[in-house]
């Protein structure tokens, strides 16, 4: 039915432009072929010459034959639908001519239902692959019926249904994303971004950015018009709700670093009920402080809140230094009186248990013990001095002096002697002397006294 209604347009655009053609050809013909001198037409004309050089391709070789150029018109109209050219002989006179080049136009209507339909089918097919889409890996693609949300579908090659009937969008998940809250200039230019109220009606200018990235495709494109100024408004909104709370102290120094912790739970947790698709990743505080007029003195505090944590580890390295050492200290002095009052113990127990075995000793043959007690003394006695000491009532002239023991002794004190070295006496069964020991002597005397006291 699309040719037919072609091929009558095509006929009756053949049949105008011979008209046409006919007329200006008349026209041109001189006065006494019956053209009035007052008719020509210079449209005429100049409308020949034009249909001429485009026939012959702009190529200037005189008038052009209007019969010649119409049987071309209709050669090429018939091979662009399909149809059978007309017969290219003889075309009689001129009125001849335009009857039979009018009737020379057969087009052929199997032809150009085929041609149509290949064309038509081209269309077709380009229109129905223009629905298949490509969403890369870490995007996802949102397929919308008539505007209206339909599906979403993963990372691979996709299809929908063509304009106008589906249309799709695709959306990243990789891409991290950040905005800034809170102006970066002073505090006096920023007051209506960054300044805050605390709870003890103090000021402080706090700046911070936000990272964040899709999760929810659907809701990013169909619950929100700009991600960004939904992520500003519920940072604006969650920072003050938290420095509201909290005082100028805690958000200056104590608590900054909490601050970014629950920055980033209050504005997921607004994000979430706005349903932005959006998830919020990271929260970095860029700046806390007071406002420009008070920052100077804020600042000497805070020297000074420093100088105090300083001096404070200074003083707990100090006692983390000293009270061990001096603990170890004691433990040693505990150890050493520990150990010495044992000595002394177990000394005293030996002392007494000597004491009781003497004593019975002393109980079986006193004079005995007391002999053996005196000579033990004196053996103790003497053996540290540095004196020797000789009997001069005996009658012995020779003296023995232990010189061994003297070399020893002799860096501690000089030896001397408090009588003339005797001569001992010479024993008459062998001739020789009698050599007297320290021990002999003062054994010989405790018994002269013992008699003595007899």
């Amino acid at each position: 039915m699309i040719g037919a209604n072609n091929l009558i347009d095509a006929r009756y655009l053949q049949q105008d432009f011979l008209t046409r053609m006919r007329m200006n050809q008349d026209n041109s013909m001189p006065a006494g072929h019956g053209r009035s001198p007052q008719g020509g037409s210079r449209v005429g004309g100049r409308l020949r010459r034009w249909v001429g050089l485009w026939m012959s391709n702009g190529r200037n070789e005189g008038p052009p034959d209007l019969d010649e150029l119409w049987r071309d018109f209709n050669r090429k109209l018939s091979r662009l639908f399909g149809g059978r050219g007309g017969n290219d002989g003889n075309s009689g006179n001129n009125g001849g001519g335009s009857s039979g080049g009018g009737n020379n136009f057969q087009p052929d209507m199997r032809g150009a239902s085929i041609g149509i339909s290949l064309v038509i089918g081209v269309v077709v097919l380009g229109w129905l692959a223009s629905g298949v889409f490509i969403v890369q890996e870490g995007q996802q693609g949102v397929i919308t019926s008539f505007g209206k949300y339909s599906r979403t579908v993963d990372a691979g090659i996709q299809y929908r249904l063509p304009y106008p009937f589906q249309a799709h969008e695709v959306v990243s998940f990789t891409q991290l994303q950040s905005v800034e809250v809170g102006r970066s200039q002073g505090a006096t230019t920023g007051l209506k971004d960054s300044s805050m109220l605390t709870q003890d009606e103090n000021i402080v200018d706090i700046r911070f950015t936000v990272q964040y990235r899709l999760k929810d495709s659907r809701d990013y494109l169909f619950e929100n018009v700009d991600a960004n100024e939904a992520v500003v408004q519920a940072s604006e909104s969650a920072v003050r709700e938290i420095v509201g709370r909290s005082t100028m102290d805690s958000v200056l120094y104590e608590q900054r670093d909490a601050i970014a912790i629950d920055l980033s739970k209050s504005i997921q947790v607004q994000l979430d009920r706005l349903k932005t698709g959006i998830q919020v990743i990271n929260v970095n505080v860029n700046g806390v402080q007071p406002p420009e007029p008070v920052q100077a003195a804020f600042d000497d505090a805070f020297r000074a809140t420093a100088d105090r944590e300083r001096l404070k580890n200074e003083g707990e390295a100090y006692a983390n230094n000293v009270i061990p050492r001096a603990q170890g200290q004691a433990a040693r002095v505990r150890e050493e009186a520990e150990g010495y009052r044992a000595k002394v113990v177990s000394t005293a127990e030996g002392d007494a248990d000597r004491f009781r075995s003497v004593l019975t000793e002393y109980q079986r043959a006193p004079g005995v013990t007391r002999d053996r007690l005196y000579i033990d003394a004196m053996r103790e006695v003497y053996t540290n001095v540095t004196k020797v000491m000789v009997d001069s009532r005996n009658n012995s002239n020779l003296l023995y002096l232990p010189l061994d023991k003297l070399v020893q002794q002799q860096g501690s004190g000089s030896v001397t002697t408090s009588t003339p070295t005797p001569i001992a006496p010479q024993d008459p069964t062998t001739g020789g002397s009698t050599v007297l020991t320290p021990d002999v002597r003062s054994r010989e005397n405790l018994r002269s006294r013992d008699r003595d006291g007899r």
